[in-house]
């Protein structure tokens, strides 16, 4: 299965959540071997590196965001991916607009998990101090959580 995370510069959210997801099945015997994972940005500007917020946040959890570069979408292997998920509602919005094809795949990373949510959004610390990155790390874990815990009784 190919996963992509999408945000908006791929520097933060979509960054972390790679980044968390790669370490969390590099260590799962179950999903190791049957799990890709990339991000991309909807607006990323191709090479950037992280937040220097972010790499700290990510050197917290154990995981080195220093070589990450950005990926703007349109360069991507999007059209390759089983599942898209997106930062936000207006993310998923945009994807579905721009590859209409793949609609059935692309999701909020909340609603993935919970269709009932009512709040899809994952906020985006950019700009921010390192508490929000932490809050952000924090969410976005949890709900990679939950996608691992689903995926181990499908896959």
């Amino acid at each position: 299965m190919k996963v992509m995370f999408i945000c908006t510069g791929n520097i933060c959210r979509s960054a972390m959540a790679e980044a968390i997801l790669k370490e969390k099945i590099s260590k799962d015997n179950t999903l190791k071997d049957k799990i890709e994972v990339f991000s991309a940005g909807t607006f990323a500007e191709g090479g950037e590196c992280s937040t220097q917020s972010a790499i700290e946040v990510m050197e917290e959890y154990g995981i080195n965001l220093k070589n990450h570069r950005a990926t703007n979408v349109a360069k991507s292997k999007i059209k390759e991916m089983d599942v898209i998920l997106c930062a936000t509602i207006n993310h998923k919005i945009m994807l579905t607009r721009l590859y209409p094809e793949l609609k059935d795949k692309i999701y909020t990373m909340k609603e993935y998990i919970d269709k009932d949510t009512k709040d899809l959004d994952i906020k985006d610390p950019y700009g921010y101090d390192i508490v929000v990155y932490r809050n952000c790390a924090a969410e976005i874990e949890k709900y990679i959580d939950l996608m691992i815990d689903k995926w181990e009784k499908i896959l």
